[in-house]
């Protein structure tokens, strides 16, 4: 893992997503980033705002912008993509880096990014980097791939390769956990931060299909301590029998699990609500909760 005294660790080969991205085939793969993207456009619905400048980070399709461009038509919206696409009159296009935001701070009141941010090297960098974006009192949505997601294959995957060759290379990419990516918020000095999550189960008639989607998806192991030698006939069989034979349903087919993290947070701003000072409460807790006290 390549670092610097002062750089974080180098986990994901950037390059090889980007490459990967632009030759993963539209389709099959895209039904995980179109939900997502569905139910970030939602998660405005509550909010009582006028956004006019909005950023979609990242997003590997239009799937996010599009939504926006529907829900937002008098929003002037602009779309980092990691790599060139067809233009759009209803936004602008850059090709940008999520880990090297190419805009000047205070410039979006709303920036949203859909299954992007779990793949940079530097998360808490990249934190910041969105909250000095973020005009004050400005939202952020983001929506990352959670710890939980691909236990199964990467169970299955790390058995196979112990029992056929004594040892296991990293073949599922490490995700963050709910609790660290809350605490990752407010050392970017995120105001309000929200974090949950949402566990997605989905079913495939065996551990291929779920293969199959990865790389439409373009997210195949992209990890810079990844082995070089492409996995054998052998331990692909062994893998598939493993998934099986753990993860199965009683009609055969076999669940993949992706946990969807969501992550919320405001650029800081006076008029935001305080949490109150340790002591300046002006009634008891029982007295609040009209409680009777125990003699």
């Amino acid at each position: 893992m390549a670092q610097t005294p002062f750089s974080a660790p180098t986990i994901f080969d950037r390059p090889l997503l980007r490459h990967r991205l632009a030759r993963s085939r539209s389709g099959g793969g895209d039904f995980l980033l179109d939900r997502a993207a569905e139910d970030a456009v939602d998660r405005l619905a509550p909010v009582q705002r006028q956004f006019r400048d909005i950023l979609d980070l990242g997003t590997g399709s239009p799937a996010l912008a599009d939504r926006l461009a529907g829900a937002l038509p008098e929003a002037r919206l602009v779309r980092s993509a990691r790599i060139a696409e067809a233009a759009d009159p209803r936004w602008l296009t850059v090709v940008g880096d999520e880990e090297l935001l190419p805009f000047g701070p205070e410039r979006f009141d709303l920036i949203m990014s859909v299954l992007a941010l779990h793949v940079v090297n530097d998360l808490p960098g990249a934190l910041v980097q969105i909250r000095r974006a973020l005009k004050p009192d400005g939202l952020v949505i983001a929506c990352l791939m959670g710890g939980q997601s691909l236990t199964e294959l990467r169970a299955a995957l790390t058995q196979a390769e112990i029992e056929l060759t004594g040892g296991a290379s990293p073949r599922v990419a490490p995700f963050s956990d709910l609790r660290d990516l809350g605490s990752l918020m407010q050392r970017a000095a995120l105001a309000l931060p929200v974090t949950d999550s949402e566990p997605l189960t989905v079913r495939y008639s065996s551990m291929f299909g779920l293969l199959d989607d990865l790389r439409a998806m373009g997210a195949t192991n992209a990890m810079v301590e990844r082995s070089r030698k492409p996995m054998s006939r052998s331990l692909l069989l062994r893998a598939a029998a493993i998934y099986a034979e753990r993860f199965s349903d009683p009609d055969g087919r076999v669940r993949a699990t992706f946990e969807l993290v969501w992550l919320s947070g405001w650029a800081p701003h006076e008029s935001q609500q305080k949490p109150l000072k340790p002591g300046s409460a002006k009634m008891r807790l029982a007295d609040a909760l009209n409680a009777k006290s125990m003699e």
